[in-house]
C-alpha cells in the first residue's frame, strides 16, 4: 500500500535548532500539562523533534554488549518483522494540524509536501522527511513570536507504511522551547494495530496562556481519524510519497 488517506487538500530550509536545556520535563498521565507562558518560553522558535529506534527485544540479537562494541549501530536504519514475517522499513512521520485565530485551518506534514512556512502563515515549518529513524529524526519549528495568531496546534505522528509498528519502535517527541527545560513525551504504550497517534495539543487559552496538553491517543486509521477525534473539519484525500 503506497498511498494514505492522509493528504490535506490545501496550499502546498533549514533552521538552527533552539538552545537545548540540560534538564527535562517528562509529560505523563499524572503530569499531562505544561504552561509555556508560565515558563517564560512562549516566544522565539519552539522546536519539536520526533526520533525513534527499534526496540532491542524485537530486532533479534542486538544485545547490550553489541551496542557497547558498536554504539552507532542503534542509529542505523533497522527493519521490523510484520505479522506475516516479511521485512518492512519503519517510517514514522511528524505532523501538525493548526487552527488560527482567524479561523484558518490546515496541516504541516511530509505527505503531500505540506512543509509550511516559518516567517509567514502558518508560522510552522517542517524541516524535512526522515524515512529511517536517524539520530536527528524529524523536526517541526513553530514561530511563537506569532503566538497570538494560534488558536490550537495538534502535534501527531503517523506510520507511512501498510504495516502498523508502533509496538516495535521506541519513539519520543521532544519539545525544545526557547527558554527553560525541554519537554519529552514517550510513545511507549503498546498499540500493535495503531497507525496514528495524537501526541500533544498546544492551546492558546482564553487567558492568553500557551498551554501544552499531553494526549498520546492512538487511533487505527489515518490523519482523517485524528481530525474527527479533535473536530478539525479538514477535507482529506489519498496521497503518495515520492520514492526516496
Amino acid at each position: 500500500m503506497g498511498f494514505w488517506d492522509g493528504v490535506w487538500r490545501g496550499r502546498a530550509t533549514e533552521f538552527d535548532s533552539g538552545s537545548a536545556a540540560t534538564n527535562a520535563i517528562e509529560m505523563t498521565k499524572r503530569h499531562p500539562r505544561v504552561s509555556l507562558t508560565k515558563q517564560g518560553a512562549a516566544t522565539g522558535n519552539l522546536r519539536i523533534n520526533l526520533s525513534w529506534r527499534m526496540r532491542t527485544s524485537d530486532i533479534g540479537g542486538l544485545e547490550r554488549g553489541s551496542l557497547l562494541r558498536r554504539p552507532l549501530r542503534m542509529f542505523t536504519p533497522e527493519v521490523v518483522q510484520a505479522h506475516t514475517q516479511s521485512m518492512v522499513n519503519v517510517d514514522l512521520d511528524l505532523g501538525c494540524m493548526y487552527e488560527m485565530m482567524d479561523g484558518t485551518k490546515g496541516v504541516v506534514q511530509p505527505l503531500g509536501n505540506f512543509f509550511g512556512e516559518l516567517n509567514e502563515p502558518p508560522y510552522i515549518k517542517l524541516s524535512g522527511d526522515d524515512r529511517f529513524g536517524s539520530g536527528t529524526g524529524e523536526t517541526i519549528f513553530v514561530n511563537l513570536d506569532h503566538r497570538e495568531d494560534f488558536k490550537r496546534l495538534l502535534i501527531f505522528v503517523y506510520i507511512y507504511d501498510q504495516t502498523p509498528a508502533f509496538d516495535r519502535t521506541h519513539a519520543v517527541v521532544t519539545m525544545y522551547p526557547s527558554n527553560g527545560p525541554r519537554i519529552e513525551i514517550g510513545l511507549d504504550e503498546r498499540h500493535p494495530q495503531a497507525r496514528s497517534c495524537a501526541v500533544v495539543l498546544i492551546e492558546n487559552n482564553n487567558k492568553g496562556e500557551l498551554v501544552v496538553h499531553r494526549e498520546v491517543k492512538f487511533v487505527y486509521g489515518f490523519q482523517s481519524e485524528l481530525d474527527r477525534l479533535y473536530g478539525w473539519g479538514l477535507q482529506w484525500g489519498r496521497g503518495y510519497k515520492t520514492k526516496a
